[in-house]
Order: C-alpha cells, then sequence, then structure tokens
C-alpha cells in the first residue's frame, strides 16, 4: 500500500513538471534529475513510469523517448479552487488576498507549494484556524518576476543562495557560470529562473552583487532590493537626462511670468539638495499676506513618454532612507536644472495666494514663472531669524512665521489631526555604523513651510473643483483630476483605544461618524502622559492610509474637502501629473481620462507605500545595529504592546524598540490578559500593562532579522510589585 501510495505520488510530481512545458517535450534525463531519482535502477523505473502514463492517454512519448502532456491539464476548470495573488511575512507564512472575499486566506509555510512573493496562485481551503481561514496553494499561475535577497553559498563547486526570512523555505540553486563575480558570503540580489516542483530545487539567477552579507552598504541595497526599488538609473535614462540643456531659451522666459526681481527663497534640511519649493511673502495695502509658493517645473524638462519619464513613473517616489537618497529624477534633473538654488534663474509653476488675516483665501492665481531664489536657508537658520537672529530677509521669514502660526491655529480649529510623532536620525561614521541616535527637534520653521505649501496644494485641488462645477452646470462632468485623499479611520480600531485607556482614566468618545475633533481632544488628554506616543502611534495605526485617486472623497486627516500634491515633483510623481492637469486645462485641452488617472494613482500609492517601508526598515536596521553595541546595557521604557509572546518596549530617550519575551521573564509564569493588555505573573502577582514605565537590559540583537530582545531588570519586578510606583 506504502508503494502504491508512493507510485502515485511519483506520477502526480511527473505530471506536475510536464504542466509547466505544456508545448515541449521533456527529456528523460530532465525528469530524473528533477525527481532525484538519477540511479540508473530509478531512471528504469522513470522511463517504465512513462509508459504506462501513454497508455493512459496522460502523456505523450516521441521516438527518443521524450514526454509531453497531452492536454493543458493546468487550464482546466477546478471547482473549489480560489485565486488571488500571495503576500509572505518574514517567517514565510504565506496570506492570499483573493477578490471578493473580506480577509486574506492564511497559508502555513509548509503548504505554500513553489509560491514565492507576488505570484498569482489558486488555493484551496482548508479549514480555519483561531477564527481564520486557511488553506494549501495547490499551483502557481503566474509568476511575479519579483526581486529577491540572499546570500551565495558556494561549497564543493555547488552554488546556492540562501534566501532572506519570508522569501521561500528552501535553498536556490545557481548555475556556477552565472554567478557574475560573487564569492561566498556575498550578499546577492537575483530571480527566479524555474521552480517545477516543491521537491525540487528552484533555479535562480543573480542580477546584482551587494557586496559582504552584513556591511553597511551591502545591507541598504538589500533594504532597497527587499522594497523592490532600484538604485541606478538605466543607461538610456541618464543620457536623455544629461542631453537637457542647463539654460533657459530667452522665449521661455519671456512667455512666463517673471519674479526674478521678487525676495523669494528656500528653507529645506542642511542636507537637502533638490530644492523643489521656494517662498515669498509680503503685507499688502489692505493688510492681508500675499503668499507666493514657487514649484520647480519638472514638467518643462520632462515630457510625457520619453524614458526619463516613464522611469520616472515607474518609481513614482524618491526614496529617503538613513544614509541617502534614492531620486526619482537622475541626479542632473533633481539637484541641478529643476532644483531651485539661489542665485541661478529656474523654470516654476506658482501659486500666488491672497489671505486674510484670519487665513481666508480671497484671490488666487496659478501660473507659470520664472524666478531667482535670494537665499538657501537650511530649517536651523530660518529658526535662528525667527528667535531673534539677525539677516538681511529677517522681516520676510518672521512675517512667514506669523502668517504660519495664523494658518495652523485655523487648520487645528477646522479639524485638522495634530499628530507629531517624534523620528529618530542617526549620526553615522564612515562605514555606517551608528554612533548616535537624535530625536529630530519639530522646529517653527518646519511649520512655516508646511503650513505655505498644505495652502497651496488645498488652493490647486480648490480650483480644479471650481473648473469642475462650471463643468456640471454645462451638463458636463469634465476635468478629470487627481486627488490626495485620505478615509476616515477604522471605528472598530479607534473602539479598541477606547477600551485600552479606561483603565488609566482617559475618556474617548467614539462614534460611527468620528470626526477630527474627537481625535483632536483625545490626543490633547494624553499630552505628557507617559502613554502620548504610544497612543499617537495607535491612532496613526488605525487612521486609513493617504491614496492619490481620482474620485475624490476629501482628507480627513487634515480637514480638507479638496486637496492634491502639488508642490514636490522633484520628488514625487503624482505632482508632475497635477501640474500637467493645471496646466491643459488652463490652455483648455483635454488631459488624462479618469480610468487613467485611477491606474495612475493606485501605481502611485503602492509605489509611495514600498518606499515608506523601506524607509522605516532603514531605520529599524541602524536602531538594532545601535544596540547591538550596547549588550548589557540599561535604558529606561515604555510598554507600547503586550501580546502572549511578551512586551513591546519603545526605550526612551533613543526612540528604539525592542521586546521582553515571556520566555526571558524566569521570576514567574505569565499569563496574557488580552482584555486589559496585561502580563499577570501567576505566583506573585506581578503585573505588567500597556502603559507602563519600566527599567530594561539590552540581551541579544538579530541584525539580520532587525529584531532586539530585552529582559526586565530586578528595578522593573520592584515596580510591578508596586502598581502605584509605575507611572510618574
Amino acid at each position: 500500500m506504502g508503494k502504491k501510495k508512493k507510485q502515485n505520488d511519483i506520477e502526480s510530481m511527473v505530471l506536475e513538471l510536464l504542466d509547466h512545458y505544456p508545448d515541449t517535450y521533456v527529456p528523460l534525463e530532465l525528469l530524473a534529475t528533477a525527481l532525484h531519482m538519477n540511479a540508473p535502477r530509478e531512471r528504469k523505473r522513470v522511463q517504465k513510469m512513462l509508459a504506462g502514463l501513454a497508455e493512459r492517454d496522460l502523456v505523450r512519448l516521441n521516438a527518443s523517448g521524450q514526454a509531453k502532456r497531452t492536454g493543458p491539464e493546468s487550464d482546466k476548470p477546478h471547482p473549489g479552487l480560489l485565486e488571488g495573488v500571495v503576500d509572505v511575512n518574514r517567517h514565510g507564512v504565506g496570506f492570499v488576498a483573493v477578490p471578493g472575499y473580506d480577509e486574506d486566506i492564511r497559508i502555513p509555510r509548509k503548504k505554500m507549494h513553489t509560491a514565492l512573493p507576488g505570484d498569482r496562485v489558486r488555493v484551496r481551503i482548508t479549514g480555519r484556524d483561531s477564527g481564520r481561514m486557511e488553506g494549501a496553494i495547490t499551483d502557481v499561475r503566474e509568476r511575479s518576476g519579483r526581486l529577491m535577497v540572499g546570500t551565495l553559498v558556494l561549497s564543493k563547486g555547488v552554488c546556492m543562495i540562501e534566501p532572506d526570512e519570508g522569501i521561500a523555505d528552501t535553498e536556490f540553486f545557481i548555475h556556477p557560470d552565472q554567478t557574475r563575480g560573487a564569492k561566498d558570503g556575498d550578499k546577492v540580489t537575483f530571480t527566479l529562473v524555474d521552480w517545477i516542483h516543491p521537491k525540487a530545487l528552484p533555479q535562480g539567477q543573480i542580477v546584482q552583487v551587494l557586496g559582504r552579507a552584513g556591511s553597511h552598504e551591502a545591507t541598504m541595497l538589500s533594504i532597497l532590493a527587499e522594497n523592490q526599488i532600484r538604485g541606478e538609473f538605466p543607461k538610456d535614462v541618464e543620457e536623455q537626462a544629461e542631453a537637457i540643456p542647463t539654460e533657459i531659451p530667452e522665449p521661455e522666459i519671456r512667455r512666463r511670468l517673471d519674479l526674478r526681481k521678487e525676495r523669494i527663497f528656500t528653507i529645506d534640511p542642511y542636507d537637502a539638495k533638490d530644492f523643489d519649493d521656494a517662498i515669498q511673502v509680503r503685507l499688502n495695502e489692505a493688510g492681508h499676506y500675499e503668499l507666493g509658493v514657487h514649484i520647480a517645473d519638472v514638467t518643462y524638462y520632462v515630457r510625457p513618454g520619453t524614458v526619463l519619464d516613464q522611469e520616472a513613473l515607474e518609481r513614482a517616489t524618491s526614496v529617503y532612507l538613513v544614509d541617502r537618497v534614492i531620486p526619482m529624477l537622475p541626479e542632473k534633473l533633481s539637484n541641478g536644472v529643476c532644483s531651485l538654488r539661489p542665485d541661478e534663474d529656474k523654470l516654476t509653476y506658482s501659486c500666488i495666494m491672497e489671505i486674510t488675516p484670519k487665513g481666508k483665501l480671497v484671490r488666487y492665481a496659478i501660473e507659470e514663472t520664472v524666478i531667482r531664489s535670494v537665499q538657501r536657508f537650511t530649517y536651523e537658520q530660518a529658526q535662528e531669524i525667527i528667535d531673534g537672529g539677525r539677516h538681511w530677509l529677517e522681516e520676510d521669514v518672521r512675517l512667514a512665521n506669523e502668517m504660519a502660526k495664523m494658518l495652523t491655529a485655523k487648520r487645528f480649529r477646522e479639524g485638522s489631526v495634530d499628530l507629531d510623532t517624534p523620528e529618530p536620525k542617526f549620526r553615522l561614521d564612515a562605514n555606517g555604523k551608528p554612533l548616535e541616535v537624535i530625536v529630530k527637534e519639530r522646529l517653527d520653521a518646519h511649520r512655516l513651510i508646511e503650513e505655505c505649501m498644505l495652502m497651496a496644494n488645498k488652493t490647486v485641488a480648490t480650483h480644479i473643483e471650481t473648473l469642475r462645477e462650471v463643468s456640471r452646470k454645462t451638463g458636463r462632468d469634465s476635468h478629470p483630476f487627481l486627488y490626495r485623499i485620505h478615509d476616515k479611520p477604522d471605528t472598530d480600531k479607534l473602539r479598541n483605544i477606547a477600551e485600552n485607556l479606561r483603565p488609566f482614566g482617559i475618556q474617548f468618545h467614539v462614534t460611527d461618524d468620528i470626526n477630527p475633533k474627537q481625535i483632536n481632544l483625545l490626543l490633547a488628554d494624553v499630552k505628557d502622559h507617559p502613554l502620548q506616543n504610544t497612543i499617537q502611534e495607535l491612532v496613526l495605526r488605525s487612521m486609513a492610509k493617504a491614496v492619490y485617486a481620482p474620485k475624490n472623497i476629501g482628507h480627513f486627516g487634515l480637514g480638507f474637502k479638496h486637496y492634491a500634491h502639488f508642490t514636490s515633483p522633484i520628488r514625487r510623481y503624482p505632482d508632475v501629473l497635477v501640474h500637467r492637469l493645471l496646466k491643459t486645462y488652463a490652455e483648455k485641452l483635454p488631459g488624462y481620462r479618469y480610468a487613467e488617472l485611477d491606474e495612475l494613482g493606485v501605481h502611485c500609492s503602492e509605489k509611495e507605500r514600498s518606499a515608506a517601508q523601506a524607509e522605516r526598515d532603514s531605520v529599524k536596521q541602524k536602531q538594532v545595529e545601535y544596540l547591538s553595541e550596547r549588550i548589557g546595557q540599561t535604558f529606561d521604557g515604555v510598554i507600547t504592546g503586550v501580546t502572549e509572546r511578551g512586551m513591546f518596549v519603545k526605550l526612551n530617550d533613543i526612540h528604539c524598540d525592542g521586546m521582553v519575551p515571556v520566555r526571558l521573564m524566569e521570576d514567574d509564569y505569565y499569563i496574557h490578559d488580552p482584555d486589559r493588555h496585561m502580563l499577570i505573573g501567576r505566583r506573585r502577582g506581578r503585573k505588567y500593562q500597556l502603559g507602563d514605565t519600566l527599567s530594561v537590559r539590552v540581551h541579544e540583537t538579530n541584525i539580520a532579522a532587525r529584531t532586539v530582545d530585552l529582559v526586565l531588570t530586578a528595578s522593573s519586578h520592584l515596580d510591578a510589585s508596586h502598581p502605584r510606583r509605575r507611572r510618574k
């Protein structure tokens, strides 16, 4: 019985292998190798098996004994099977998103078949585990072609890649002639050549050698590759960028509104080179602010259909890692031709607004312009002027700050959510080793620029809405546009936050028609509370992700009915699209179709998420590296999450995260109380819950997995025994 079952298993594997080559006769030698049946006796067994399958009309044999499937078995209908795209977490567990299903189907690691992240697969539902649908992948319908990351292992002439966690539960075979010069222990990116059966080895193809595994450069490049982000530009794109002249043609200057004699300046980070926005602020005779927001006119240089435009669209955004920027546009444009550098004539697209002292927009103009920035400020330099420092532009900067404070107050009164979460920044040595963690300080100068950009973005979106209203009166609904939209938060998640806060005496009333003012009341209530940062993060997680779309539903977080991205075309492709739409509508020409914008919005939103994940991964990487040099050191922190596996702790001052696993809490057996987000010691009754402050010691780090294990110090045990002493 066992032998018959084994025979059936092998027959099934042979048929599945042949399904991968529907138009080709497959040699016996290839089948035997894939089945690991290369011994003469085993090969004869495969040959005999093929003859039997041919008699049953399941395969066809040619004169050379090569086999071919008789029909497209894999394309036949399979009742009960679902089809979708699989994602894979860092532990190798799959999740298949099926259209029409509210929840993903969880795929245990051993039931992934030959699926890789992003593949389109067929899946069979096998049951439920802890209330979640589980399934098994039966076959791969379409490969994603995604880039993967791993480490090359060379042993006795055999070349294998050990993939990073979450890719696949196996090694990938590499042909010895296709290593691209990679050495044993090098980090590489690679793609799949073929994987014909779960019990056969997949074959990979090296795309790029990143460097020695564990080195700073290889690690940063790996993070980019993991998130499907390319660092270098194709040669033809670089060549087209280099061919762009730096001088502006005189006829183009004459065609535009000339603002080169105005006091226009930029404020950017000290290490920025891509200056895509400049401002000017003055008071007019009516006592109103006249705000000019001048944006690099990227669309003059990047024309639709060119390789430069296609590459910018594919990237869709610049990516900011801890040590570098991966620009959307080649350096010739991003740091040169388009960048609004001081004392250089630059082509811009400007939104010039007249704003009352109460923040009402009374007039605006959107114009193609030419400017000449008179000053490049860093945020710190601008802040010195705001604080009383002397400069020949001091009146302009302080007036801009006065206006920004008024606009900020108005925005929060009208419903913007006030979420300012601290961001860590790293001081690195020449080898990329983190020497210091610095928490970015939020300056008035940051707010100044932010409010000017928000005002311009809101104004151009409102302008388009005005055009649409006019067209509706004529019986048409024209002027499709790409909005930046933000849906309401998940009320169930907000109610969960409210439940978590009740034991702390913090009241948070959640209604089905939740509005930003309710959230701002909560954030005001927890200001300076030990839970402040934790609650801000929980609120952020409850929020829908802001995305790009032609259907305008408003921006919940900002409290704006109409909003678009206009102010950063050097680093965001949606801003390029918005500029093009504004220009075509100004010339009364048709722009992009609604369906095109819908597709472009989805693409740009996906690329934005990948970029954000890469940025988070690079920060987490340096946090773990920083703590790896501090094993045994003690830090104070706050519990930001509690699970049955342990407690997540954010370390004060350095804003690094780690976990205290229950397996390292050896003083007692701890039980997880999910309703109170608490761990309770069975014998001693010690309690640890969300928001508790405690002292921890760095126990162990895993740089490859980007994890930090912490252990509690004796003082934490003492505080846990005396609840009144826990939160001060």
